[in-house]
């Protein structure tokens, strides 16, 4: 880089007799070779926070996107959006980037540390270059960084107790695929649910899917060739594509099969019918997020604990009595 120790050493320890040039240059350096600025330097990193989203076609994440932007913009942050699409820039490619921006914090709010057969690599780079990183929903154990999540056991016990609450005997869920955390939190949540009152999750009545509408119809035509009259969905537009499997066969929602979405991403109460679905707090969550991620950025240390944040049923037109002629 042309510069002395000496020069390193004034900016490391914040002495004057540097040009504000050269100060940059070095932090520049640090941060590219992958050093640790001091903490009093920390601060000097460009005001901007990669926020990484797996897509932008669920309505869920454009909200977190709303809440998280607002929050960081409040704490003087500027938030880089990173959207994933099929076939272009990776999850890796923008952790990359994020680091060459010189970025103070990354939030992510769904992607690969959902799955555990994903791969994470680029994870370690963040912790290696103990960049301040919070994870939206619940992650692979391991990781190490702080999150904040919707409590999956909880959003399933509300689901599952409604439609129980109705009548229903055969309760089907679609969900992630089987390596998909906040899905396997979900399974094990019904399953200690049926099992508490006696009764079993068959695995036929459990069908895993892609994260789309196309994805949750295809699962959900499994789940109705087995008879289950209502359907837990671990996702909205899994459960739109639920209504629309049922409606392809014919059969009526909620009079026949009623199902329950998770989230309550925007327009679910203007569907037909409107959804019934738990509710994500986004907007807690969301500046619960921020907030872990300002306290590191500050150079204070914070529990990479998980704080579960409690979901709410929103009861809608999808979900009825199952037909009188249904047996358990």
């Amino acid at each position: 880089m042309g510069v002395s120790e000496a020069t390193v050493s004034r900016v490391l320890n914040g002495k004057p007799g540097v040009s504000d040039a050269t100060r940059k240059a070095v932090l520049s350096a640090l941060d590219v070779l992958g050093y640790e600025r001091p903490t009093q330097l920390r601060g000097e990193r460009a005001r901007l926070v990669g926020l990484v989203l797996p897509e932008l076609q669920n309505p869920i994440f454009p909200a977190f996107a709303e809440v998280v932007g607002g929050a960081l913009a409040q704490q003087g942050l500027t938030p880089v959006l990173c959207t994933q699409t099929k076939g272009g820039v990776s999850e890796a490619d923008y952790v990359e980037l994020l680091l060459q921006q010189q970025v103070s914090g990354v939030v992510f709010a769904g992607g690969l540390y959902h799955q555990a057969d994903a791969p994470h690599d680029h994870y370690k780079v963040l912790a290696d270059r103990r960049i301040p990183v919070v994870l939206i929903n619940a992650a692979i154990e391991h990781l190490g960084f702080p999150g904040v999540s919707c409590d999956d056991s909880v959003a399933v016990e509300q689901a599952w107790r409604h439609l129980v609450s109705l009548g229903h005997e055969r309760i089907g869920l679609v969900l992630g695929p089987s390596d998909h955390v906040p899905s396997q939190r979900k399974l094990a949540a019904a399953r200690a649910l049926a099992h508490s009152s006696g009764t079993t999750v068959p695995d036929e009545w459990v069908a895993r899917a892609m994260f789309s509408l196309e994805g949750g119809q295809a699962a959900a035509m499994r789940l109705l060739d087995q008879g289950v009259t209502g359907i837990i969905c671990a996702s909205d537009p899994l459960a739109l594509g639920a209504v629309r499997a049922a409606r392809r066969r014919g059969l009526s929602v909620p009079a026949d099969v009623s199902v329950v979405g998770y989230d309550d991403s925007a327009f679910m109460n203007c569907t037909e019918p409107p959804l019934t679905t738990v509710r994500q707090p986004i907007e807690a969550m969301g500046r619960a997020a921020v907030e872990l991620l300002a306290v590191q950025i500050g150079g204070r240390a914070v529990p990479s604990d998980e704080l579960l944040f409690e979901p709410e049923l929103v009861v809608r037109g999808s979900t009825a009595q199952p037909p009188r002629t249904t047996s358990g």
